[in-house]
């Protein structure tokens, strides 16, 4: 059994924090850049437009993921205060909120450029999983998005939270949403995927959302909703609804259908 106590806060200058999960999501994007820019662009064109693109990526996450924590988690909270909304640095974003962010941004680019919103979501969707493992393991040294009581053999206690053994949900999250949704990924794109835009986006939604379903059922739901219809979390009724959307862009996506 692993005990976790760990600080959220990486370092400290004088007195800025600068916290892990901040540095996952700095990290993650790099990264993500770098590769796109150096190996997985093959278009000139697109190559020069990245760095525009990924601004406005940086937004859309940011936007998307607070809203989509205030609406999807925690409304009756934030409409009582409103003001708290924009306190970004207590914690509170949602994946699939930032997901939606992505693709809002995504299409104001590619319409703004004339260009195919599916080129440059694949690209987003072949990196995104860098940026999820690193922001896992932000949420496990934060002790936060924990699991359920266990006593597996690889269970972590939460000291911050309680004394008892529970599942490291984090970490199963970074490596099926991270690790191995990468290798899926990079292995269509070795089937030359990317040549049909839109297949790798709708893999990604597809894998990424089974992967989110099934490890909830491993994870403590959030308690300001706890569980939701047939018993599921809100997590895993928003993946449902991805898994679909997902499975719709890979079939009109695909010419060999």
């Amino acid at each position: 059994m692993f005990i976790n106590n760990f600080d959220p806060v990486a370092f400290q200058i004088l007195s800025f924090e600068i916290r892990w999960y901040s540095l996952a999501y700095i990290l993650g994007i790099i990264i993500g850049w770098i590769l796109c820019k150096k190996i997985f662009i093959k278009n000139l064109d697109i190559n020069q437009k990245f760095d525009d693109y990924i601004t406005y990526l940086i937004i859309g996450i940011v936007i998307g993921g607070r809203l989509g924590y205030v609406l999807f988690y925690n409304f009756n909270y934030y409409i009582n205060n409103i003001l708290d909304i924009f306190k970004i640095w207590q914690g509170g974003m949602s994946f699939h909120g930032g997901l939606l962010g992505i693709i809002i941004a995504s299409i104001l680019f590619a319409k703004k450029n004339n260009q195919d919103l599916f080129v440059y979501t694949d690209l987003i969707s072949l990196v995104a999983p860098i940026g999820i493992f690193f922001g896992r393991l932000a949420n496990f040294i934060n002790s936060e998005l924990y699991g359920k009581v266990t006593e597996v053999p690889w269970a972590v206690t939460f000291v911050q939270v309680d004394n008892l053994s529970r599942h490291p949900s984090q970490l199963y999250e970074a490596i099926f949403e991270g690790i191995i949704l990468f290798i899926l990924l990079l292995y269509f794109r070795s089937k030359n995927f990317l040549a049909k835009p839109g297949l790798i986006s709708g893999l990604f939604l597809i894998f990424y959302s089974v992967f989110r379903f099934c490890i909830e059922f491993f994870r403590v739901p959030d308690e300001q909703i706890g569980y939701l219809i047939f018993n599921l979390s809100m997590g895993q009724i928003i993946s449902l609804v991805f898994i679909m959307i997902g499975t719709i862009v890979f079939y009109l996506k695909n010419e060999n259908k």
